[in-house]
């Protein structure tokens, strides 16, 4: 819906569209809609990035506003990414048209990035009926705020254990999702993607075309494409029982299966599960395990803000002591000094 016309806070973002050579003729009136980005301390430039151009290219193509954009910070001053590049924002906290989607970006700091004034003013808008999405690690915030409802919000496949653990909910693995009442997306590139179905959506999937041509992005994925395949594709192909046994590990990270129960996963006796994963891995299948598990414990230990002794239980170690001797082996520091 196009914005009430004494409302100028938009106008720095359609004020001048750029020209181009290529175009796209989009008939009939259009409606402009409206986006506030909330950049959050130390977010991640390439996936907020990622989500704007498409928005600009689209209205360079058509040379029409299809798009309006304002940049949000906490307080109104400049906010610094993860790359350390800063950036101008055009307001603080102060509220939102209904009619404006609000859309969090964060990074490397999730779960505390946003204070209990942006959680109100995110909650605030969500009750006027505006509407919310989330870039990267920004579903946290939303989950922080008691805003994602029974839609499970995709998340960075490198943040998704430290999200089970904090909120109890299960992130997909998919690059993006549009739910009922909010849409997010993994990060890194898949904010195009993303950005790419809500232009389809508007102002159909010619146009979604054309901006994915002009953004060089060939590729362009569906909302269900998996951000990390869980082992190499010729592996899965070629040993396709070594795959269901590293999917069985991946999936009881907290209560590790045993070696007889591996071998059940892989259908034959565990001395043949040790040779294949010594010829497959170069690795014994008991020491795979560990270092998924280890992996999984350095994740949440970033993210989250369990103690030492809960990480170990979470990743299926039975003390501190031997959780922190395993740790200190594969990654050369205690979890502590990690931490």
């Amino acid at each position: 819906m196009t914005r009430p016309a004494e409302d100028t806070s938009f106008q720095h973002a359609t004020a001048v569209i750029p020209r181009g050579v290529a175009h796209f003729h989009l008939s009939g009136p259009v409606a402009t809609r409206d986006f506030a980005f909330l950049a959050l301390p130390r977010f991640t430039l390439l996936a907020f990035s990622s989500a704007i151009e498409p928005l600009r290219i689209a209205n360079q193509l058509t040379q029409q506003p299809l798009y309006r954009w304002r940049l949000v910070s906490m307080d109104g001053a400049p906010v610094e990414s993860s790359a350390g590049v800063r950036i101008e924002v055009d307001q603080g906290l102060q509220p939102l048209g209904r009619e404006t989607t609000a859309i969090v970006c964060s990074g490397t700091d999730a779960s505390q990035a946003a204070d209990r004034k942006v959680l109100g003013w995110l909650r605030d808008h969500a009750r006027k009926g505006g509407g919310l999405g989330a870039i990267c690690t920004g579903a946290y915030t939303l989950a922080r705020a008691g805003l994602l409802g029974d839609d499970s919000p995709a998340v960075h496949w490198e943040n998704r254990p430290a999200f089970r653990e904090l909120f109890d909910v299960e992130p997909l693995q998919q690059i993006y999702v549009i739910g009922r009442k909010h849409f997010s997306c993994a990060g890194g590139e898949a904010g195009v993607d993303l950005m790419l179905a809500l232009i389809a959506q508007d102002h159909g999937q010619k146009l979604a075309d054309a901006v994915a041509e002009m953004c060089l992005h060939s590729r362009r994925r569906e909302a269900n494409a998996t951000q990390k395949a869980a082992f190499p594709a010729p592996m899965a192909a070629r040993h396709p029982a070594v795959a269901r046994v590293i999917a069985a590990m991946k999936a009881n990270i907290a209560t590790p299966l045993d070696r007889d129960q591996l071998a059940g996963v892989f259908g034959r006796s565990p001395r043949h599960l040790e040779r294949i994963f010594q010829s497959v891995l170069q690795e014994t299948p008991k020491g795979h395990y560990l270092g998924l598990r280890l992996e999984e414990a350095r994740n949440l230990l970033a993210d989250t803000t369990l103690s030492i002794l809960e990480v170990a239980i979470a990743t299926g170690f039975n003390s501190r002591s031997s959780f922190s001797k395993a740790y200190r082996k594969r990654f050369g520091t205690s979890p502590a000094r990690y931490r």
